[in-house]
């Protein structure tokens, strides 16, 4: 039975409400203000909140905040007696599920109550999900059987007790952070900070003060003393990704770091100590970059002690399956959806797929295709267009070139088509042609 708590200093409206959403078969407790709301919190698993803005001892809408801190899943739907603007944008700001008026908004409490119970339990479900795949990933999190992805494990494995620094190489999305991950939780600072920092995302003056911090006055804008990476992940992890785009100036910094375990902040006069393990990545040749002056040799042979290659994903399309039967479920989770098979064809054409993005490219393909299924069955229906790999025939019945003008027709129709979700009339306005003309191109090319 779901629990509803009632939070509202007005005894006799408060016992009308319970008694209404009692009669729907939901469990309710009731506070009359925030200070007993915390007690029943506490001691009881509430599904959603039902609390009012003025309250003896505070405000519904700040409260509604430190609720969804404290209870991320739990749902909070606000009442008030006069509504205003103001408090229904910071409400919702705050991850209120509504805000509504006492009186007129009443016949849309119950209605309400259900949608926010749904919330919660796909809430719920969604944290379960994360904690069993395992936010703070380890070597049996990472999916596949080929043997180059093994082969990769079982380096990262023999490394992973040791302290030191590793390379990871490979194309971009080849799932170099979760090797990172999985490095540091099978090493003696798994309970230690693990931090993450994507060099290609910042500027060299943003990146500095990120990585190493700052002293208070240092520049503009610098108002505090402000803790790099390095130091928030002392006696932990740092994962560089991206390391051939950093910087000369921070390369030099960096390689510091590496020889001696200091660095000195931006605008302080003496170092700062720390005990960080280092973990980079790049997808680019470092050996061409310290040919075209753009990398550091010395830097790189600090970095590259122990390097691990992952393979792209075309290089063990027997995973593929694996990897997409695990998204599905984790996006059927988040969307509620009940999809409990991927269909051979689909398996197919993923499996036959270059996937220059890799691991990524393919995570972002399958969200896409629980989306855009309804039923029981991922199908190929489902994939981008240029992945279902139809056969390319003319309405003669013969193969089309991939560089014949039908072809490229053929090819754009059925994107324009899936663009508007089948609406022939909205296709054939986008595509400037008559609706009689879209028709006769459809059956000829057998759409």
């Amino acid at each position: 039975m779901k629990r509803i708590l009632i939070i509202d200093d007005e005894e006799k409206l408060r016992g009308l409400m319970s008694r209404v959403i009692k009669l729907e078969g939901f469990e309710v407790i009731e506070a009359g203000d925030v200070k007993t709301a915390w007690k029943k919190l506490d001691q009881s698993d509430i599904d959603v909140v039902l609390c009012d803005v003025k309250l003896p001892d505070g405000n519904g809408v700040e409260f509604s905040g430190a609720l969804k801190e404290k209870y991320p899943t739990i749902e909070v739907i606000l009442l008030t007696a006069y509504g205003n603007i103001p408090d229904g944008v910071q409400a919702i700001k705050n991850g209120a599920f509504d805000y509504i008026t006492k009186g007129d908004d009443n016949s849309k409490i119950i209605p309400l109550l259900y949608k926010a119970v749904e919330k919660t339990e796909l809430n719920r479900r969604v944290v379960n999900l994360e904690k069993q795949l395992g936010e703070k990933l380890s070597f049996d999190a990472i999916i596949g059987k080929s043997k180059k992805l093994q082969a990769c494990i079982d380096l990262a494995r023999r490394v992973a007790p040791t302290d030191t620094t590793v390379l990871l190489l490979g194309e971009t999305g080849t799932g170099k952070e979760v090797f990172a991950q999985s490095i540091h939780q099978a090493s003696s600072r798994a309970k230690k900070s693990f931090v993450a920092i994507n060099c290609s995302a910042f500027g060299k003056d943003l990146l500095e003060s990120e990585m190493f911090g700052h002293k208070a006055g240092a520049f503009t804008g610098a108002t505090r003393d402000k803790k790099g990476l390095f130091e928030e992940a002392s006696n932990g992890t740092i994962f560089l990704d991206e390391i051939g785009e950093l910087a000369p100036e921070l390369q030099a910094k960096l390689l510091r770091v590496l020889e001696s375990g200091e660095f000195i902040k931006i605008g302080e006069t003496h170092p700062t100590k720390v005990n960080v393990r280092v973990i980079a990545a790049t997808h680019r040749d470092l050996p061409k970059q310290i040919e075209a002056g753009e990398f550091r040799s010395d830097l790189y042979y600090r970095l590259s002690v122990f390097q691990i290659t992952l393979p792209a994903l075309r290089e063990r399309a027997s995973d593929i399956g694996a990897l997409a039967s695990s998204f599905a479920a984790r996006f059927a989770l988040k969307t509620n959806k009940k999809i409990t098979t991927l269909s051979p064809d689909f398996i197919n054409a993923l499996e036959k797929s270059p996937w220059n993005g890799n691991i990524r490219e393919l995570k972002n393909v399958i969200e896409r295709s629980v989306i855009l299924t309804d039923g029981p069955v991922l199908g190929i229906e489902s994939l981008p267009f240029e992945m279902q790999n139809p056969r390319q025939e003319s309405g003669s019945g013969k193969n089309m070139s991939a560089f014949s003008l039908a072809s490229a027709e053929k090819l754009h129709l059925q994107k324009v088509l899936n663009y508007t979700n089948g609406n022939k009339a909205e296709a054939a306005r986008l595509l400037e042609i008559g609706i009689a003309t879209l028709y006769r191109k459809i059956d000829e090319y057998k759409l």
